[in-house]
């Protein structure tokens, strides 16, 4: 089917630059479709992003990312479309989850047991979207009460680990990327072939 090569990514102004990026790059790198969107901007409009960092201070650091231009219009995703989420971390998801489009939206993926992968601060839109009670995540430890709030279990792992529980994949923060996207792939069912000239996901 076509929509099993097509990805949404839900990211916003001063989303974390790598939380952005980096999804959107390794997921178009092995042969998805990727739409990285945002509510109120268009296909080729940018967001802003910032770059946090852990530098001793009792919380990250917070500097002035890349531009990213968005690649697709929010107003005209249809979610029936997609395969998958994700939804990128940093400042974006504390207005994001005001929205009331990403809530449906969120709860589109989250009823339909369709894979949705969340780092960091994304969590916040996963916890107002009411799809997180009974289920075991992560996300960035300051994020926790508000999962435990939400009726969801809280576990804490290292900033480079992953957590799943079924199409469900979580993580605390840009460092767990490469198990994040790992553990993403494995829950959309992909497949892909090392012994190809260029490595090419393929959905089941």
């Amino acid at each position: 089917m076509e929509n099993a090569k097509k990805i949404l990514l839900l990211t916003g102004d001063f989303a974390e630059d790598y939380e952005t990026m980096v999804p959107f790059q390794m997921l178009l790198m092995v042969g998805y479709e990727v739409h990285a969107v945002c509510p109120g901007k268009a296909k080729g409009e940018t967001i802003k992003t910032a770059i946090h960092d852990f530098e001793g201070d009792q919380t990250y650091t917070e500097k002035p990312g890349h531009n990213f231009t968005l690649n697709y219009t929010f107003s005209e995703i249809n979610p029936d479309d997609y395969a998958g989420l994700v939804i990128a971390g940093g400042r974006a998801p504390e207005y994001l989850r005001l929205h009331q489009g990403v809530i449906d939206l969120t709860r589109h993926f989250a009823e339909n047991n369709k894979p949705l992968a969340a780092v960091c601060h994304g969590v916040q839109i996963l916890t107002a979207a009411r799809v997180v009670k009974g289920r075991r995540l992560t996300a960035y430890p300051a994020v926790g009460p508000e999962v435990e709030l939400a009726g969801g279990t809280f576990v804490s792992v290292d900033p480079t680990e992953a957590v799943v529980d079924g199409n469900l994949v979580t993580s605390p923060a840009w460092p767990g990327h490469p198990k994040f996207i790992k553990a993403f792939l494995d829950v959309l069912g992909a497949k892909i072939d090392l012994g190809a000239p260029a490595a090419v996901a393929s959905a089941v």
